[in-house]
C-alpha cells in the first residue's frame, strides 16, 4: 500500500457522497485540535487502496474508516470514538462510550448508517474541498 501520511497524522475515511458524513468531516475539521486529522473518501484511490489492502467488506462497512499508520484500521463506532477523542473541548469525553461493549455501539451506529441517506440525504458527487482545506484531503 502507498499511502504515506506525515509523521503524527491519521487519515479519515468517509462516504463522500453522504451529507451526514461530510458534516461530520467539517465538524471535525473545525474541532481537531492537534491538526490530527487528514481526509479522504471511500470512493477516492487512496481509499480504495485501503479498502483493498485491509480486505475490507463495504457491503458491511460502508461510512466511516479511521486509517492510523502505526496502528492500522479502525470500524465504526470504533473509529468514532477514537476520533472524539483528539477533538476539542467536552467532545473527548464521548470517549468513555469505549467501556460499551463494541457490538452494542456498533448496533447503534449500524442503524444510523444504514438510514443515513434517508435521514440526511446523499450528493450527485463526492465532496470538493475548499481552497483553504485542500491541505487537509489526499485525493
Amino acid at each position: 500500500m502507498n499511502i504515506a501520511l506525515p509523521k503524527n497524522k491519521q487519515l479519515i475515511l468517509f462516504d463522500g457522497v453522504c451529507n451526514l458524513c461530510n458534516s461530520s468531516v467539517n465538524f471535525i475539521i473545525k474541532n481537531d485540535k492537534t491538526n490530527t486529522f487528514l481526509f479522504s473518501a471511500l470512493q477516492s484511490k487512496s481509499g480504495k487502496q485501503i479498502i483493498e489492502a485491509y480486505h475490507i467488506d463495504t457491503t458491511k462497512t460502508d461510512s466511516i474508516l479511521l486509517y492510523n499508520p502505526d496502528k492500522g484500521i479502525s470500524y465504526k463506532s470504533s473509529a468514532a470514538l477514537k476520533i472524539a477523542w483528539h477533538l476539542k473541548g467536552p467532545l473527548k469525553l464521548l470517549t468513555v462510550f469505549l467501556i460499551v461493549p463494541r457490538f452494542i455501539r456498533n448496533w447503534v451506529y449500524d442503524i444510523i448508517a444504514r438510514n443515513r441517506y434517508r435521514w440526511f440525504g446523499k450528493k450527485e458527487a463526492c465532496m470538493v474541498p475548499s481552497p483553504e482545506l485542500k491541505d487537509k484531503f489526499l485525493d
